[in-house]
């Protein structure tokens, strides 16, 4: 959301100067001690409060307050990110030359008063991100306004409608309204808002259709809509906009997407995902030549996927994951020469990754997971000729086919890897020795056998390793407990992460941010035998170790005086140390018993969490 008359250009210092040699005027100190009388703790750098000291103090030297120095009126009053808390008193009407407020980003709650919104001269007005509440008076009159933030707070009833018909001045620029309580319909009073840049009525409880009149006003550039309860959209004729960026997703729209997108030729982003869209993906979007960002996940459109990537020269992003997209992945995608994030996952996809991405050289992120794709050995063979791919995601495809062993695959740029749930078979091969950047390793749920290479140890970036549910036999490797990420952690992308889910884990969601997954090792579900290395313990970045269900000897557990059986001990337990056992519901009962984990570990600062859970899990299903 943000400080608005920051991110829209506006600055009180270029035109208002502070004066450190006036005297307060007698209205405003009224309206400054109101101010602090709602207040519940003092203000930094604001001293003396008394009446009598204040009549001859200099309040223009203040801490966030600014001054007309020829006037010596109070002009901005500006106290973001300072913990105010309290409530605002009705004694704005004094500080009738003021022109900023901002007060963000604090804790002040209650209503706002009718004064404030009755200051002759007021331009820009930012309370967002605070508690307040409340109905918005609808008789508002603030004849200068340019710009207007009230998101993230908690004020109800209907937007305010009146705003653009009492302006005389500049006109508003900038409305948000995003993450409250709104609710109703966008009343065509705003279509009486000329100068509007950027109007974000995001996260609230709105409903109708959305009016075209919003895509007609002749300066709109942002329009974020997202997080409501929009039924559709109103057909805008052949009007021509200047949004940049529209973003429609999380609504309930309904039918086809509305083939509207020649009259947006500067539309740069534009998201409508989550939401109950059909049909086929309309031409005007597919042709578009200012688009770089389109965000369709989580609708019902199907068709082919067919982009005029000739044409579509700064597309960069492109989600059509979970709809019903069906056909095989389009050669063309290729030679959109700026995509570097492609997500198609959970869709109906078929066949083989086309040739043609060997000529990829932007691609970054490719998520092909829950499709039906197939020949494994050819789709790495392809990919690994893009030389900037960094995130590869292949989850739930390929199914029962081998895991290359193919010494010659190479991915330098590589930082994440799943190919989960695909029942593949085979060995973890040597070529994954080669991802030297690798930070997240995902194998889980295939048929794997043989060991578990040494030199997964060796990859200094590795941070998340899931080996679960597969048949891996022999012992843990030693060089597992020398993972240098674990051990003193200094991770950081080079890129940041694309908004899309990586895969679906029952029970945890989804997962985006690779640096929001917890560094883990998970082991469980194996045939591993031997003992648990105790150098784990030096593991100091180590939050999950997971090795249930494999044929770990019982003398890995000896000397852990944090772990005990619910029935009989691994050894006498000392009850001074040992953790209540929780209560399970009927409906969560195992039918093992439960070891559980307390911070003391298996050595001398080894903090983390460790899960290592004797148990009958409910089923781990990676979708």
């Amino acid at each position: 959301m943000g400080t608005c008359h920051n991110s829209c250009g506006f600055s009180s210092n270029s035109v208002l100067v502070i004066s450190q040699n006036l005297t307060c005027n007698s209205d405003d100190l009224r309206g400054l001690r109101g101010f602090i009388n709602g207040l519940e703790s003092p203000i930094v750098g604001w001293w003396p409060t008394t009446s009598s000291s204040l009549s001859s103090f200099n309040c223009c030297n203040w801490i966030g307050i600014t001054c007309n120095s020829s006037s010596g009126r109070i002009v901005g009053l500006e106290l973001p990110e300072k913990r105010l808390t309290g409530s605002f008193s009705d004694s704005f009407s004094n500080l009738d030359q003021l022109r900023t407020l901002n007060l963000s980003h604090n804790y002040l709650k209650g209503p706002l008063p009718l004064s404030l919104f009755h200051l002759p001269h007021l331009e820009v007005v930012d309370l967002s991100s605070n508690r307040l509440n409340r109905v918005l008076p609808s008789n508002i009159n603030l004849p200068a306004l340019q710009v207007l933030d009230l998101s993230d707070n908690s004020f109800m009833g209907f937007l305010p409608s009146l705003l653009c018909v009492n302006s005389t001045g500049i006109g508003i620029r900038v409305l948000r309204f995003g993450m409250n309580y709104f609710n109703g319909t966008i009343s065509p009073q705003f279509q009486n808002c000329p100068s509007l840049e950027h109007l974000d009525v995001a996260f609230n409880y709105l409903s109708g259709v959305i009016p075209k009149f919003l895509f007609r006003l002749p300066k709109l550039m942002e329009l974020e809509l997202q997080g409501n309860m929009f039924m559709g959209i109103e057909g805008i004729g052949n009007s021509s906009s200047h949004l940049v960026r529209l973003d429609i997703s999380s609504n309930r729209l309904l039918g086809n997407l509305p083939d509207f997108f020649h009259s947006f030729p500067n539309l740069s982003y534009f998201s409508a995902r989550s939401n109950n869209l059909s049909g086929e993906i309309p031409p005007s979007l597919s042709n578009s030549q200012s688009i770089s960002t389109i965000s369709l996940r989580n609708n019902s459109l199907n068709g082919s996927i067919d982009f005029n990537c000739s044409v579509m020269v700064n597309l960069t992003s492109l989600d059509l994951g979970s709809n019903s997209f069906s056909g095989t992945v389009p050669a063309n995608l290729a030679s959109c020469q700026k995509l570097k994030y492609l997500n198609l996952a959970r869709n109906k996809l078929i066949g083989e990754i086309p040739e043609a991405f060997k000529n990829f050289p932007s691609l970054s992120y490719l998520s092909l997971s829950n499709c039906s794709l197939n020949n494994l050995s050819t789709t790495l063979k392809v990919l690994q000729h893009c030389p900037n791919l960094t995130f590869l995601i292949l989850t739930m495809n390929f199914h029962t086919e081998q895991l290359p062993p193919d010494n010659h695959l190479q991915f330098k740029a590589l930082k994440a890897l799943v190919i989960a749930n695909c029942r593949l078979t085979g060995s973890i091969p040597p070529w994954m020795n080669g991802l030297t950047r690798l930070q997240l390793l995902n194998l889980s749920w295939n048929r794997l056998t043989g060991s578990i290479p040494a030199y997964l140890g060796d990859l200094k970036s590795l941070f998340y390793l899931d080996l679960s549910n597969n048949s891996l036999s022999g012992e843990i490797p030693k060089s597992l407990t020398q993972l240098q990420s674990l051990i003193s952690r200094d991770i950081s992308l080079e890129e940041q992460s694309p908004d899309f889910p990586f895969f679906k884990r029952r029970n945890t969601g989804f997962r985006r941010d690779m640096m929001l997954f917890p560094p883990s090792i998970d082991l469980s579900s194996n045939l591993l035998s031997h003992e648990i290395p105790p150098e784990f313990g030096n593991l100091k970045k180590l939050h999950i170790l997971d090795l249930k269900h494999n044929h770990l000897s019982d003398s890995s557990f000896e000397g852990n005086p944090g772990l005990c059986y619910l029935e009989r001990p691994i050894y006498t337990c000392d009850t001074r140390t040992s953790i209540p056992v929780p209560s399970i519901k009927k409906s969560e009962e195992f039918k093992l018993p439960l070891i559980l984990p307390v911070f003391t570990g298996f050595g001398t600062g080894f903090l983390v969490t460790i899960i290592i859970l004797l148990v009958l899990p409910a089923i781990k299903e990676i979708q």
